[in-house]
């Protein structure tokens, strides 16, 4: 029996549908993880593979670049597949880099594993959107995207804080395997038990998978999509690599005290998520996403320009930021799963991850190339610049979120 795309807007889950959420959300943990933990052991591989925040940015960007090319080399061919096959291959291929990233010996083993990591993680993220939008409604897409950042904080939670006990008992080396084991699993129970997903193949036409590509990156409605994406993604990239270096050497806060930072702040992100979700489709997607910028902004402004502060106001400084970044991602997404037509879903997906891992990593480099710690354990200077930077992208995007708003703010513009 295999699952066809959804045209019927429900109130509610079906059993199935909460299983596939679940399940996604539990594999999007992983993928988070993985690159989410480089930032918190930042400030033990930096001392230990004697390397420059320079550096560390270029170690960062390697996954996002190879996630955007990996994206572009797919699309073509990311509506032809049944999307669990599709998945299936990348995530095994994502398992075999994070393994590399686990026996790395050095600095540039490491580099190597990162952009293997990033060739099969950075496309699964596509692969799993493409997915809730053939599932589920545009009408439930806010609580959807509100459940998959559950996986963001589940990473905060519980990933993070177990990632850095692992590293400072056996190693740096000891969280990347602890994802292994994880994402194992995780694999194992999708392929028992996840349906076929292959209504989309009904709507292709025989087309060349290069036409494909061709065809989506022209399409006009697609363009301010695309935009958006990357300027929605460079801000947060710039900030979050150096965040535990910061908080660290700048605001004051002990290695022993910084898994506490994320455990709260995570325990914030998994209420913040699904309530948002709530909001996004009973008030509508752009006003909360408005509200997020607002938030954003406030709280990034504050965040960079802090001194030596007690954890408490730490913490609390950056539940906020997070609130205010959850309450424009999951509005976002949910608006731009509207954009595409079912039969290049796939592909536009992929383009549009890409181009946010691209433009993560140029977020990266540039923000490697903006701080600078001049001595060794000493205070990394300039960030508040880089929340400078970040307050006029999401300035940029509220403008460019308010026209795909229209654009899909009608009925006959909303695929199904």
């Amino acid at each position: 029996m295999t699952q066809t795309i959804s045209t019927a807007p429900p109130t509610q889950f079906t059993g199935y549908q909460k299983f596939v959420l679940a399940i996604l959300a539990f594999l999007q943990f992983t993928i988070i993880l993985d690159f989410m933990i480089m930032s918190p052991l930042g400030a033990i591989l930096m001392p230990a593979l004697n390397i420059t925040p320079s550096q560390f940015g270029v170690v960062v960007s390697a996954y996002a670049f190879s996630a955007g090319i990996a994206g572009f080399a797919a699309a073509g061919f990311a509506d032809r597949f049944d999307r669990k096959k599709l998945l299936m291959f990348f995530y095994c291929g994502f398992i075999l880099g994070t393994f590399l990233c686990g026996i790395a010996p050095n600095f540039y083993f490491l580099l190597f594993a990162r952009i293997v990591t990033g060739l099969f993680g950075g496309v699964i993220g596509a692969i799993v959107m493409a997915i809730t939008t053939d599932l589920f409604p545009f009408s439930m897409r806010g609580r959807v995207m509100g459940v998959l950042q559950t996986a963001f904080a589940g990473s905060q939670i519980l990933g993070l804080p177990i990632g850095l006990y692992l590293s400072a008992h056996w190693g740096w080396h000891a969280p990347f395997m602890m994802i292994v084991g994880i994402a194992a699993i995780v694999g194992v129970i999708i392929i028992v038990n996840l349906k076929p997903i292959d209504g989309h193949l009904k709507l292709q036409s025989d087309r060349n998978p290069f036409h494909h590509l061709r065809d989506t990156v022209a399409t006009p409605r697609y363009l301010l999509a695309f935009a958006a994406t990357g300027f929605l993604s460079i801000g947060g990239y710039m900030l979050m690599p150096f965040s535990s270096a910061f908080s660290v050497n700048n605001l004051g806060i002990s290695m022993k005290e910084l898994p506490m930072i994320y455990l709260v702040t995570g325990f914030g992100a998994i209420i913040t998520g699904p309530l948002v979700g709530k909001l996004s489709d009973k008030f509508g997607k752009y006003r909360v996403f408005l509200f997020g910028a607002a938030m954003t902004i406030i709280m990034a402004v504050i965040y960079t320009r802090l001194g030596v502060t007690p954890l408490p106001m730490v913490i609390l400084v950056n539940v906020l930021l997070f609130v205010g970044i959850f309450s424009r991602m999951i509005p976002a997404q949910a608006m731009m799963s509207a954009v595409p037509a079912a039969d290049s879903r796939g592909a536009f997906m992929a383009i549009n991850s890409s181009l946010q891992q691209i433009a993560g990593g140029v977020g990266s480099v540039v923000a490697g190339m903006i701080v600078s710690q001049p001595a060794a354990g000493g205070a990394i200077l300039h960030f508040d610049l880089l929340g400078d930077i970040l307050v006029c992208t999401v300035l940029l995007t509220a403008v460019m979120m308010y026209f795909i708003h229209r654009m899909v703010a009608t009925p006959a513009a909303v695929p199904a």
